[in-house]
């Protein structure tokens, strides 16, 4: 696979805009013992490198014209965040016996007997690892076989299958997969009629209260009332 460039003299923002309003993004290629060159590639080429089965971890050519071709892959890319379009690409040299450390993708097949015969629920939770190999040993993805997975039981990294040639980074204990039981239902509906029976109590309890409040002020306005005809009776018969 070759992918052609440029080297590029102008540099900024605008001259950046140019470059892609001509069709092109403005890109950087560092590494392997060699010069920085700053270049302008083809964005769709570029493009199709990522969307392919290896990826990011894809080996290729760059020829750069007046340039001696360089065995690169991509190291970093940006996007524009609002249609996704690349802006930028950084490329590393590559040389065939220097040790590269890559994060492979795990690619699932089958499925598992714990989902089809016990009826739990598959979880797929680690999606890559990291691994240690030469250039030309990186594998374009790990393939796990689930099919003898059942309930309660978890597939590892450890239990990965991985090639001589490549050495496992991530830690081996790290579960890729499982398969769980479904969780129970929750009974929700006498929650929430003890949730709405619940008010009742207080507000039979704070209309009492208040009868009660209302007797006592009733009874506190009557002995005032009772004193004061006392009062008057006396003085009636005393005249």
């Amino acid at each position: 696979m070759e992918v052609l460039a440029e080297a590029r003299e102008e540099f900024g923002k605008n001259a950046a805009r140019r470059l892609r309003r001509a069709g092109r993004i403005p890109g950087v290629l560092y590494g392997g013992g060699g010069p920085t060159i700053s270049v302008a590639v083809d964005p769709g080429r570029v493009s199709r490198i990522l969307n392919s089965q290896a990826g990011h971890n894809a080996l290729f050519t760059l020829e750069i014209k007046g340039k001696a071709p360089a065995r690169v892959m991509i190291r970093d890319w940006t996007t524009d965040p609002v249609d996704g379009r690349l802006l930028h690409v950084d490329l590393v040299r590559v040389s065939k016996d220097t040790l590269l450390k890559v994060k492979v993708p795990i690619h699932i097949t089958g499925e598992p007997k714990g989902v089809k015969v016990q009826g739990g629920i598959f979880e797929f939770v680690t999606r890559e690892v990291e691994v240690e190999c030469l250039p030309d040993d990186i594998p374009e993805h790990i393939t796990a076989d689930v099919t003898e997975l059942m309930l309660g039981l978890n597939l590892r990294v450890s239990g990965l299958p991985f090639g001589p040639k490549v050495k496992v980074l991530t830690d081996p204990t790290r579960v890729v997969a499982h398969v769980v039981a479904p969780k129970a239902e929750e009974e929700v509906k006498p929650e929430a009629e003890a949730a709405e029976a619940a008010p009742a109590e207080p507000e039979v309890i704070r209309k009492g209260k208040a009868e009660e409040e209302g007797a006592e002020a009733e009874a506190g306005a009557e002995k005032p009332e009772k004193a004061e005809k006392a009062e008057k009776g006396k003085r009636e018969g005393k005249s």
